[in-house]
């Protein structure tokens, strides 16, 4: 059952896919900059980057973490804390291209994505590690780099809840625009349905590979498009283009499962030859479920 909030929102984060989720580590299987990835458990303070708090000044503590702004009002000495730099940056990359639009279920594919991508950076943070998240249809909408805040989670989820279908599908200029954006090798996660040029895709995500990122990508299809249960006459809208067809399901259905499955077979191909994680989630599946699978084998095989 989806959560929903005061105004009938869908939340992007309900209490029992967190409950289901809070013993899993999505890991990296790369060696990323900084450390060898583990668990991410412990929360050390050190001088570093982030801001995280003040503490009296203890004798062998550097002078020039003092905060004088703060000893001109109190006269006692204050040294700054900050949280150490992050293991890791994962960027969850997200197709809002209108065909994600589509949705047989309570959610529609865009809605299980967001939730989806919600989810993945609520623990990456809990563990320790930055997030980030990029929007993209035709071109990058959004980007929010990786950052470990929480303001900057409660910015991300603001932006997902707020996320809506767009234009056309690229799955290639925002995935070559978001590995130029990104200046820290780390784990980039691309939530989208695929529907698009799967070889422009690959020579995107090469260049992401090139760059350095271990890459997960996750595709989000409804059952309408995996199992085309159309049996009488139907009209078909283009959610992208506004195009309108009317035909017979039961005529056109084995011609659609021979092009669906070819076009299912060049995504597994061509991540397949990249050496890329790739997981299909169908929207009937609750997702605490299919996370909580995914990542359970993810860390099993790493």
């Amino acid at each position: 059952m989806q959560a929903k909030n005061a105004t009938g929102q869908i939340e992007l984060l309900d209490t029992a896919t967190l409950a289901r989720l809070s013993s899993m580590q999505l890991l990296a299987k790369a060696v990323v900059e900084g450390f060898i990835l583990g668990l991410h458990k412990s929360p050390f303070r050190g001088f570093s980057v982030e801001f995280a708090e003040y503490r009296a000044y203890a004798p062998g503590d550097d002078i020039k973490h003092i905060d004088w702004k703060v000893y001109a009002k109190t006269d006692r000495y204050y040294v700054k804390l900050f949280e150490e730099e992050t293991n890791l940056a994962c960027h969850v990359v997200l197709d809002a291209s209108g065909s994600m639009g589509y949705g047989s279920q309570p959610l529609t594919k865009l809605q299980y994505a967001a939730r989806m991508a919600a989810c993945l950076l609520y623990f990456m943070m809990g563990q320790r590690d930055a997030a980030g998240l990029a929007i993209f249809d035709t071109a990058l909408r959004e980007f929010l780099p990786a950052r470990l805040r929480q303001s900057h989670l409660q910015r991300i989820l603001d932006t997902l809840e707020k996320c809506a279908p767009g234009n056309e599908t690229d799955l290639a200029q925002p995935l070559h625009d978001v590995a130029e954006a990104i200046k820290k090798r780390g784990l980039v996660v691309v939530i989208s349905d695929l529907l698009g040029d799967i070889a422009a895709l690959q020579y995107a995500l090469q260049h992401l590979k090139f760059a350095g990122h271990d890459i997960i990508v996750f595709q989000v299809l409804d059952p309408h498009e995996l199992e085309f249960p159309f049996e009488q006459l139907i009209e078909f809208t283009d959610l992208e283009t506004g195009e309108k067809v009317k035909t017979s399901g039961r005529c056109i259905r084995e011609h659609y499962k021979q092009e669906f499955d070819a076009h299912q077979a060049a995504v597994r191909d061509a991540l397949a030859d990249l050496q890329i994680d790739y997981a299909l989630f169908d929207t009937r599946m609750p997702l605490d479920v299919a996370l909580a699978e995914y990542l359970y084998k993810r860390a099993k095989a790493g």
